[in-house]
């Protein structure tokens, strides 16, 4: 005869009352965890006392019915196979950890369709907060989550002036830090600097190529716009643009490229050509990902952090939700740095 597998029945919030000899909505105060819940010291501590015990697990599930949302975040990213994104989910997921949120993560590719489909999807999810980095979202786009009382972070330059209300923006300013690098390439003696500039349209695209002509213009370098390439954040970009470079008659002395995945695709496309980097041409790149310094020679570029900006963004989702945010929208730009290496 089979005998039949008996299941421990799950603890309930009534049973955590009944044995601290509490009433059930003295447990839901302590579980919520309000400062300001009319709960004594010695009463809280019976019932943490009686979770412990009996081995409670709050049920978030029933909890986010009532509330109509899911203790989630969701993060948009352009492309998860870029170093950079990665780095930056791990900053977000640090913070939504410590405050009990847990993260779903879409790449969109850097295609408008996805991006607006994975909004979409994080609406329909009911999800706390959203962060998105965009590529080619409108404001249109975002203002139904808006509306829904989602909060909402946007990373990157997206050029809404003033920022609406309900929408933080948080982002390194790209032209500033374009601009340092190309300044450090004219100091070294370069004046004709080819750009492979990413794909035409996009936020990080812009910015940088704003922050290249702001350079040459500073100090009176004409722009010769044949050294401004276009092109996938990739390496075969990167390798393409570069290749287009080295077909010119007058070829430039040194690379700006506009984020260290095509800075790599540029030096393998260089050492094919036989040239030395950095004694016949110089190269440099952007976002400081782990593989820059691991390349040979290791490369010059632009550190975001994107870590910290991660851990930033998630930070001012948390704000929001604990009602410390400010009333309307903010923004706030981080610093760069300028890290210079053997490859310039």
């Amino acid at each position: 005869m089979t005998t039949p597998r008996l299941t421990a029945r799950r603890p309930t919030q009534a049973d955590v009352a009944r044995l601290a000899g509490v009433s059930q909505p003295v447990v839901s105060y302590v579980l919520g965890g309000a400062a300001d819940a009319p709960v004594a010291a010695d009463t809280r501590d019976r019932v943490l006392a009686a979770i412990a015990e009996l081995g409670y697990v709050p049920d978030r599930t029933a909890r986010n019915l009532r509330r109509r949302r899911t203790s989630t975040l969701a993060g948009i990213i352009p492309d998860i196979t870029n170093p950079y994104y990665p780095a930056f989910v791990r900053g977000v997921q640090d913070v939504a950890e410590l405050h009990g949120l847990d993260l779903i993560t879409y790449n969109t590719d850097g295609d408008g369709a996805k991006e607006r489909k994975a909004l979409r999807s994080a609406r329909e999810g009911r999800v706390e907060g959203v962060i998105v980095t965009p590529f080619h979202l409108e404001l249109d786009d975002l203002a139904p989550l808006v509306a829904d009382g989602i909060t909402l972070v946007v990373t990157g330059e997206i050029g809404f002036d003033p920022i609406p209300s309900g929408i933080d923006q948080l982002s390194v300013d790209n032209a500033a830090a374009a601009a340092a690098l190309v300044d450090y390439l004219i100091d070294r003696g370069h004046t004709r600097i080819g750009m492979i500039a990413g794909e035409a349209g996009t936020p990080p695209r812009e910015g940088r190529v704003r922050g290249y002509i702001r350079a040459l213009q500073a100090r009176a370098i004409p722009l010769d716009p044949v050294l401004i390439r276009h092109g996938e954040f990739t390496v075969d970009g990167g390798y393409a643009g570069a290749g287009e470079l080295l077909k010119l008659s007058q070829r430039p002395t040194a690379l700006f490229a506009a984020n260290d995945l095509m800075a790599m695709g540029a030096l393998i496309r260089l050492r094919e050509a036989g040239l030395r980097v950095p004694a016949e041409i110089a190269v440099a790149g952007f976002d400081d990902i782990p593989a820059a310094r691991l390349v040979h020679p290791a490369l010059t570029t632009v550190a975001q952090h994107p870590e910290r900006l991660g851990r930033r963004a998630a930070e001012m989702v948390t704000e929001r939700l604990s009602g410390s945010g400010p009333s309307g929208g903010r923004q706030e730009v981080l610093p760069f740095d300028l890290v210079v290496r053997e490859s310039a």
